[in-house]
């Protein structure tokens, strides 16, 4: 339980940004303090266009790769470099997932 109170002076444009972050990442202004004081990791949160692009890139991930898988016989140069278009996007949503 937390029971110390603690105080630190900032300039108007400081605490405005110590709000805007917070609220990127989810947590009040004071847990999001205390977290950068100790170094503790703060993860932004994604928003709404964020979150509809990654599921976009993963449906077309999807889609490549069954692309891929059905031109292997036909034509594998093509499957090839398909199947090398949906392992980029996959690295692309690995970055984003971190």
């Amino acid at each position: 339980m937390k029971r110390e109170f603690v105080q630190f002076r900032c300039s108007v444009y400081e605490k405005k940004l110590l709000k805007v972050k917070a609220k990127k990442s989810g947590l009040s202004i004071s847990e999001y303090c205390r977290r950068a004081a100790f170094d503790d990791r703060i993860i932004e949160r994604l928003s709404e266009d964020q979150i509809e692009a990654y599921k976009l890139l993963v449906q077309y991930q999807n889609n490549f790769k069954r692309i891929g898988n059905m031109f292997r016989k036909r034509n594998p140069k093509l499957a090839d470099e398909v199947t090398q278009l949906a392992k980029e996007i996959r690295e692309h949503l690995l970055r984003f997932k971190a």
